[in-house]
């Protein structure tokens, strides 16, 4: 039988004070008082070992759940059914994203035709409203293409001096986030940042690229500071807009994550099934580090979901890139 640390400490103990007190005390007082001693300590060890074990079972008993409690615990953490409320108002930047022509609102109309959800948010198109933004499940599709509009729209030094204008070689006509877009009443070409939407001191278009190269999605190998695609567009305009409302950079972190979790929705329930096998549970994970190229790109998405397979109920959620 192994033998405990708090046991071997107990009987080094009882050798010394049995050795001092011979010395003084009859030997059978010393007996006496040192069996004494040796039954409260193993009393209280025993104690201790139950309130332990006890304290164990009530733990187990509370996560005993089935495959499929667990995953819609999760799927309720990262997708509240309630939304997730941004950090940003609407006021204006719907009325301008139609005078600029980004959006055409005919064809906007006929996309969400069928989509009751966002017939109800055309109305941050034609009205000044003091709203905050909301991503949920049933807006996602409406967020994801205006957000991207603003994006594309919006005068930005990202779009006219970093990665697009770089790898496009002068033409960015050639990504997703650009030749894909066909809802505007002009030419992409024409609209690609064209307009100051956005005001930006040189200092806050400085700060848009640094959170920019920290922002990943799971579609794309690339930072939102190269937004190939139309949810890296979509958070590029997000941040230019929280930035010139003031939302502090924490809180930019997370409601981009936000976004990303409603957008992708499958790689971020597994993402949080992977943090809570970790012992972390996804109220506390670091926004700034789940957006990184470690948790949020392609590649780190794909590591992720090879890394859960063994979670039981992780079925599809949903989400992907398009229109």
């Amino acid at each position: 039988m192994k033998i405990s640390k708090f046991q071997k400490i107990r009987s080094r103990r009882f050798r010394q004070a049995k050795k001092l007190l011979s010395k003084t005390i009859p030997i059978w007082m010393v007996t006496v008082v040192l069996l004494n001693s040796v039954l409260a300590t193993g009393f209280i060890e025993y104690y201790i070992m139950k309130k332990n074990f006890n304290n164990a079972l009530v733990s187990l008993s509370k996560t005993t759940k089935s495959p499929a409690e667990l995953v819609q615990i999760l799927k309720q953490q990262v997708l509240p059914q309630g939304g997730y409320t941004l950090g940003v108002r609407w006021d204006d930047i719907g009325k301008k994203l139609l005078e600029s022509g980004v959006i055409d609102k005919a064809k906007y109309e006929g996309l969400f035709v069928n989509d009751p959800e966002a017939k109800n948010q055309m109305k941050y198109l034609s009205q000044d409203l003091q709203d905050n933004m909301m991503i949920n499940e049933k807006n996602a599709h409406f967020m994801v293409n205006t957000l991207w509009a603003l994006g594309l729209v919006n005068k930005s030094d990202v779009l006219d001096k970093g990665s697009m204008k770089t790898y496009g070689k002068g033409n960015v006509m050639n990504f997703a986030s650009t030749g894909g877009w066909n809802l505007g009443a002009k030419e992409t070409s024409q609209l690609y940042s064209s307009v100051e939407i956005i005001k930006l001191t040189p200092e806050q278009q400085e700060l848009v690229k640094k959170i920019a190269q920290n922002i990943y999605r799971p579609c794309c190998g690339n930072s939102t500071e190269f937004p190939d695609c139309n949810h890296g567009m979509a958070a590029l305009g997000y941040i230019e807009l929280a930035i010139s409302q003031g939302v502090p950079e924490e809180r930019i972190y997370k409601d981009i994550l936000a976004l990303n979790s409603f957008w992708f929705p499958q790689n971020y329930v597994e993402l949080a099934a992977y943090m809570q096998k970790q012992g972390t549970q996804w109220k506390n994970v670091d926004a700034k580090l789940a957006l990184s190229f470690q948790y949020s790109s392609a590649q780190g998405a794909q590591s992720i979901h090879q890394a859960v397979q063994d979670v039981p109920g992780l079925g599809s959620v949903g989400g992907s890139c398009g229109q």
